[in-house]
């Protein structure tokens, strides 16, 4: 069984301040609902090589995890990093808003632009580092899988959530 390796810990969030800060400017992301919805192998495995771990398995469990995402995101708003924003296929482009996160962008700024709208937040570790604080909901499948990764998940992000004002 595959673990985590001892001492492991992604980047600690870089915006708590400006968190703070956007607090107390009182920004308004009305009705705004934050989520991640995501798959995990047995031992929280995310990633290897840039891609999901699994990538390609056409077991019936993975097949209907991924049809679940895109049933969940349709008529949302999908914000992630380029390379999950383009490998969103052409049928799932015309049913959700996607937006593609650069690391220049504010999240608060960029939360913002959707108030009033279910916004899903993908992408990984990376961008969960930035986005945990904002998110009160985490939709997480755990696969049949547990093999070798070099990505995982952190169960801080889950803890973090809905922290601020989103």
């Amino acid at each position: 069984m595959q673990r985590q390796p001892a001492g492991y810990a992604p980047a600690a969030p870089t915006i708590r301040g400006e968190i703070k800060a956007a607090r107390k400017q009182d920004i308004s992301m009305q009705d705004t609902v934050v989520r991640v919805i995501c798959a995990i192998g047995q031992s929280g495995q995310l990633g290897l090589h840039g891609v999901l771990p699994w990538e390609g398995d056409r077991r019936p469990e993975f097949v209907a995890d991924v049809a679940r995402f895109f049933d969940i995101t349709r008529g949302h708003v999908l914000l992630a990093g380029p390379k999950t924003i383009g490998a969103v296929p052409e049928f799932a482009r015309r049913d959700r808003t996607l937006v593609v996160l650069r690391s220049h962008m504010d999240p608060v700024e960029t939360l913002k632009q959707y108030a009033g709208r279910v916004v899903f937040i993908g992408g990984g570790p990376p961008v969960w580092d930035v986005y945990a604080p904002f998110v009160s909901h985490w939709d997480i499948t755990r696969l049949p899988y547990d093999g070798p990764a070099d990505r995982w998940f952190n169960p801080k992000w889950l803890t973090m959530g809905g922290n601020a004002n989103a």
